[in-house]
């Protein structure tokens, strides 16, 4: 069997991996979107083309696949990410019917101080309508209403970031190899997750 194809069944089991991953986590299922999405579609088409035999010999065949070769490695890297970040536990956030962005929130939590926590940028946290409103929460596959309560104080931010570090091995891999900074950056903030009062 040659090398491509090999490669293009690799691809094909990571494209349908980003899809089947989420099966894992109990509770609802929530289809990739965004880059997971775009990761799990690059690889599955590109993975289909290098095993297709009954594609007709052409002359500009040849380029086609050496230009699929030649972007494997970043779909490789993009779909192994979505499959990763998959592995250990993620809650889901809701936005409110108000939010301007609709699309849940996979997210990784912490928990310190008898909270829930989870990190993002200030611009994500405004567009999912996670700034100090009520929100659907899922996590161990039961779902509450929580309170976000935005917080900015850095030094809360970077705990909970180490905390992320220390609970994510993909977060440790994604520091090592420089995806992700150590200590986040001034755009990162903290969101505190608490029961609804009601």
């Amino acid at each position: 069997m040659r090398l491509s194809r090999i490669i293009g069944f690799v691809l094909l089991g990571l494209g349908l991996l980003v899809f089947l991953i989420r099966l894992h986590h109990p509770g609802a299922y929530w289809f990739p979107e965004q880059g997971n999405l775009r990761a799990a579609l690059a690889s599955l088409a590109i993975g289909a083309w290098l095993v297709a035999e009954w594609l007709p010999e052409h002359p500009s065949r040849r380029p086609l696949q050496i230009t699929a070769l030649l972007v494997t490695p970043i779909v490789l890297f993009f779909a192994s990410y979505a499959i990763l970040s998959e592995m250990e536990e993620v809650v889901v956030i809701v936005p409110s019917p108000e939010a301007e962005a609709q699309t849940p929130l996979r997210l990784w939590v912490m928990d310190d101080a008898g909270s829930e926590w989870v990190n993002m940028s200030r611009t994500k946290a405004q567009a999912a309508g996670l700034i100090n409103s009520e929100v659907t929460f899922y996590r161990h596959g039961q779902s509450d209403c929580r309170r976000s309560t935005v917080v900015e104080d850095r030094t809360i931010v970077a705990r909970n970031s180490q905390l992320g570090l220390e609970k994510y091995t993909v977060k440790q891999f994604a520091v090592a190899i420089g995806v992700f900074s150590e200590v986040p950056p001034p755009a990162v903030i903290s969101v505190r997750l608490d029961p609804c009062t009601r």
